[in-house]
């Protein structure tokens, strides 16, 4: 028999939809906990532990997008939403507040599920509760913050799932074709001020990095130690 490994906390105002997406996650062997609403989400999270969140975008009171933006705030925690919106600017608005994907409605339950294990497996090659090293800087990915030495520094969602597929894969290296896919970054001057921050929050000297790394014409590295 399959052990259940996630814990999922759905989120939709629709019964209809709340109730076919749990018991169909049930059924693929997922630990299933639902809310109707934004406020009820938010009082499950503080008592639970949950590998991923499906969210839906338009419901009463505080809305996904609201939602999306302030547990981002707090937590590295994957969420995926729903929404009948289908507009290009509404999916760019919740990637940007941090969202992992994107469905819309209607929608394939199997579709979701494929989505849900590409997240979680993707998430899963690094523990995002522990503290992950990069030489002298100490990485939390959960809290989203790196310390090197006395000084603490933020990181977005953005450098956090750079970060996550770099940790993953020391040693690999990253072109900007594929950081772009990874961070939905499509300028190469994003990107490579994107990597200069990063440089500037795990170097020791940014200038002459030691860890992140640029490998001429290609791309660039993580080295761990």
């Amino acid at each position: 028999m399959q052990k259940i490994k996630y814990h999922i906390l759905i989120v939709d105002d629709d019964d209809r939809i709340r109730e076919l997406v749990r018991e169909y996650l049930k059924e693929n062997k997922f630990a299933i906990s639902t809310a109707n609403n934004a406020e009820e989400a938010k009082i499950k999270l503080e008592y639970f532990k949950f590998d991923l969140i499906v969210l839906d975008v338009m419901m009463p009171g505080q809305n996904g997008f609201e939602l999306t933006k302030e547990i981002k705030a707090n937590s590295a925690i994957p969420i995926i939403l729903l929404t009948a919106k289908g507009e290009v600017e509404n999916r760019i608005e919740g990637l940007e507040l941090g969202a992992d994907d994107y469905l819309g409605k209607p929608f394939e339950p199997k579709e979701l599920l494929l989505r849900i294990k590409n997240i979680i497996k993707k998430s899963s090659k690094v523990d995002i509760n522990k503290i992950n090293k990069i030489g002298d800087a100490k990485v939390d990915l959960n809290k989203m913050s790196i310390q090197l030495k006395n000084k603490i520094s933020k990181i977005n969602n953005v450098e956090k799932k750079v970060l996550v597929e770099m940790l993953a894969n020391p040693g690999k290296t990253f072109s900007r074709m594929k950081i772009s896919e990874i961070s939905n970054i499509n300028q190469e001057r994003s990107i490579d001020v994107m990597i200069t921050r990063l440089r500037q929050k795990i170097e020791t000297n940014p200038k002459s990095p030691k860890y992140l790394q640029t490998i001429r014409g290609a791309g660039y590295v993580l080295w761990i130690k």
